[in-house]
């Protein structure tokens, strides 16, 4: 890993023109991007993603958007990527795959497609149940942080727990996923795609008492080594959707069988993944879009005149 970012920095002083923006809020992940940018030779920085961008073809921009607060969409610039795309710049985690990722709904449906192992899905707008039997995990389309996530045991408690949620404002525009329980064993894994590698993973573990394992309810994350198993479905998840960088979810229940809870387009990571996961991020962030300008330039000169 660390000859081939050797090769793309040196490669890259010979050209300071092409340049790397990534796009979100100033969080200690996408400073950290910034910096790995940076240290291979490109002019890296972050911005906004609402606000209008100098770049120009040849250059890459990395989106980072997440769900908004009021779990009923992603964060204002998503459709501005385009306008990117239209001038030749690089987009990576573009805005259908970005959106593939918030929206729940639409990630069952790619890793149904692809064949992805995942927990049954149903999306409710009103109260109702599912063709599968309980218990039942029911969460909003767009969410994150654990927010608005509950466990219901039987049908009575998700018929109770829909009639409360009818008042939301994400229910109301969105309905719900009835998702079957993967039985919660109080950890989950964590691992970080980047292009076509594992950049890195942690095992995630809940508090006592919680069964839900996000970091933000307190769940505490430690270094893993991603089975070879795990790594491969982590791969054919991100695949499914076609995203550049992101966080993939997986639960394994009692029998040892996986499943992909989730796959997160604007994932938070730190060195405890791996140390060198930032590096290892940006050269396969960089690996990708050089094979896609390979591929356009190519069919660009087979294209009849």
């Amino acid at each position: 890993m660390a000859a081939v970012g050797v090769e793309v920095a040196i490669e890259r002083r010979a050209n300071r023109r092409d340049e790397v923006v990534i796009l979100g809020k100033s969080t200690e992940t996408n400073r950290a991007l910034v910096s790995a940018f940076a240290g291979l030779g490109y002019r890296a920085w972050l911005a906004e993603p609402s606000t209008p961008q100098r770049l120009r073809g040849g250059d890459i921009a990395v989106a980072r958007l997440d769900v908004v607060a009021t779990l009923d969409g992603v964060e204002p610039g998503l459709w501005q990527l385009p306008r990117l795309v239209r001038r030749g710049v690089q987009v990576m985690n573009g805005p259908l795959a970005l959106l593939a990722a918030h929206d729940k709904l639409s990630t069952a449906l790619l890793l149904g497609r692809a064949g992805v192992p995942q927990p049954r899905t149903a999306h409710v707008r009103d109260v109702s149940r599912p063709r599968f039997a309980p218990p039942y995990v029911v969460k909003p389309r767009f969410g994150s942080w654990g927010r608005d996530v509950y466990l219901c045991r039987d049908d009575d408690e998700l018929r109770a727990r829909l009639e409360r949620l009818e008042h939301r404002r994400w229910f109301r525009r969105q309905g719900a996923l009835v998702q079957s329980l993967v039985e919660p064993t109080g950890r989950d894994l964590r691992v970080v795609v980047a292009g076509d590698r594992v950049g890195g993973a942690v095992e995630r573990i809940a508090l006592p008492g919680e069964w839900r394992t996000n970091v933000a309810l307190g769940a505490v994350r430690r270094h893993a080594s991603a089975p070879p198993a795990a790594r491969e479905l982590a791969l054919r998840a991100a695949a499914a959707l076609g995203i550049d960088l992101a966080g993939v979810d997986i639960a394994t229940d009692e029998s040892g069988r996986s499943y992909v809870l989730e796959v997160n387009g604007a994932v938070d990571f730190n060195a405890n993944y791996a140390s060198d996961v930032f590096a290892a991020a940006a050269v396969a962030l960089l690996e990708r879009a050089a094979t896609r300008s390979d591929s356009r330039r190519a069919t660009s000169i087979a294209r009849p005149a």
